[in-house]
């Protein structure tokens, strides 16, 4: 298996949806990927999927297992890493290093459901809970 470099390259928006098509997907050829992709995008061509993931292999953010003639590509990183890696990127660029003002943010701006308000209210009492 053909491994890029480690260090944290920082996605372009199109590397990002196929980053999430192979977490979803697992370890995929370049026309798996190129399947799962037409469901959103149907005016995207298998020629730009395979250059997208041959660019993403060279930046370190997919590996790609060549030792059978359709090449396999999955994520360098696990999900938590590359979302991690990217939220902290975000804190600190877009909410000047402060975790609290990008949740504030999040909550302000509708971009939490009901539900999802409730699971995080449940996470911080669990979190105020003496052991």
């Amino acid at each position: 298996m053909s491994t890029p470099p480690t260090k944290h390259p920082r996605p372009t928006p199109a590397e990002l949806e196929m980053l999430r098509l192979l977490y979803a997907l697992g370890p995929a050829t370049a026309k798996q990927v190129h399947a799962a992709a037409l469901d959103g995008r149907p005016e995207l061509t298998y020629a730009n999927v395979l250059r997208l993931l041959q660019v993403m292999h060279g930046k370190g953010l997919v590996t790609r297992d060549e030792s059978a003639r359709a090449h396999v590509y999955a994520p360098a990183e696990e999900q938590d890493r590359l979302q991690t890696h990217l939220l902290k990127d975000l804190i600190q660029k877009a909410f000047a290093g402060s975790g609290k003002a990008l949740v504030l943010a999040a909550l302000r701006g509708g971009h939490v459901s009901a539900r999802e308000r409730a699971e995080i209210s449940a996470l911080l009492d669990e979190e105020r809970l003496p052991d």
